[in-house]
């Protein structure tokens, strides 16, 4: 008997991102802490919903304490958001794409109609490198101190070994991503940038994302509260996040059967999209997200720029979900798909619909 297909996941209430803001990704803000980085675009999406925190029922954040450099950080961004009188709030240490899904999984309980989520990352006090081995497996990976860079690398000639890719065309996601990112205000990269020395071969400095700081925060609503707040809203017709194993030494880097599968319970591949915001840091890694998600020539990729030209560890994966849900507010996507992950070499991945009501 054939494996039975896994089923698409239908939410049990519309949900749909009203608001989306973001800072500005700067290579360094030493003058600005955390929540003084994070209050303006708080306060931009609730100005863009006429909302104020007392009318917001779920609050969720993600970020990361080994970033900050101490126990607990988040709490101190909750001064951002004011968290008295007593909030309904929570926090996952993880990329702000899985707060969006903690969010999203409160509104499917009806416990709450509103839900402002954000993250927020500071990469430039030390070297994000080191601090992303933490991340590994304690026992046989971490105490070899392989960084982020060199392990893409693996997966980059993982790709070029099996005649998927070659240094050309990464070069080439490179260049597009930053020529698109020209539009892009937030971006730090934009435009023409060298491709550089070798980083980790076969990887140069313009096949790694940029080290930066920034922020990025969304409003969810469900129902008809959603068309209250938004002339068109980003509906979720479906979300869904999956992991890899965690020892590299298993896995086949070509390939992302995590992806794969989130995506065919998010509903991607019941119909084209017709853009892609993918959360791809390394060039390498688009290329092995494009064939996971059967995305051809005709589908739109990383208008924004996407990591390659914005990176801040801990929100860049919510600012896919947002940039994808822009674009469907501004009419200049229908259906849509968005892509977060997390961990080395593509190990967690969450995948999203976002679609706008007919025109």
């Amino acid at each position: 008997m054939a494996p039975r297909k896994p089923s698409v996941m239908r939410p049990a209430r519309e949900v749909a991102v009203v608001a989306f803001g973001q800072s500005d990704h700067l290579r360094t803000s030493d003058e600005l802490s955390e929540v003084e980085m994070l209050m303006p675009v708080l306060h931009q999406v609730l100005a863009a919903t006429g909302l104020k925190t007392s009318d917001i029922g779920f609050t969720c954040s993600g970020s990361c304490d080994y970033l900050a450099g101490r126990a607990f950080s988040f709490t101190m961004a909750l001064d951002g958001v004011g968290a008295w009188p007593p909030i309904s709030e929570s926090h996952v240490e993880m990329d702000g794409a899985w707060a969006l899904y903690e969010a999203w999984v409160k509104l499917q309980t009806g416990e709450a109609d509103t839900a402002l989520v954000y993250s927020y990352g500071k990469s430039s006090p030390g070297s994000v490198r080191d601090v992303l081995t933490r991340q590994l497996d304690p026992y046989y990976l971490a105490p070899l101190w392989p960084d982020a860079v060199a392990l893409a690398a693996l997966q980059a000639q993982a790709l070029i070994d099996a005649g998927e890719t070659d240094e050309p065309a990464l070069a080439g996601v490179a260049s597009r991503s930053r020529a698109d990112a020209a539009d892009n205000a937030h971006a730090q990269l934009r435009g023409a940038v060298a491709q550089g020395e070798y980083a980790v071969r076969p990887l140069r400095t313009g096949d790694c994302p940029p080290i930066g700081d920034g922020a990025a925060a969304v409003i969810l609503a469900a129902g008809e509260r959603a068309g209250e707040l938004c002339e068109r809203p980003a509906w979720i017709r479906g979300i869904d996040h999956r992991i890899e194993a965690h020892g590299l030494g298993v896995r086949d880097l070509t390939d992302s059967p995590s992806t794969r599968l989130a995506a065919e319970r998010a509903g991607v591949f019941e119909r084209p999209v017709d853009t892609a915001e993918l959360h791809a840091p390394f060039t390498s890694q688009e290329v092995v997200l494009r064939k996971v998600l059967g995305l051809g020539d005709e589908v739109t990729v990383n208008p924004s720029g996407g990591a390659l030209a914005a990176n801040p560890v801990m929100a860049a994966g919510l600012i896919r979900i947002g940039e994808a849900a822009a674009r469907i507010h501004r009419g200049a996507s229908d259906r849509a798909v968005a892509h977060a992950t997390s961990g080395p070499c593509l190990q967690q991945n969450l995948v999203a619909v976002l679609e706008g009501d007919a025109r």
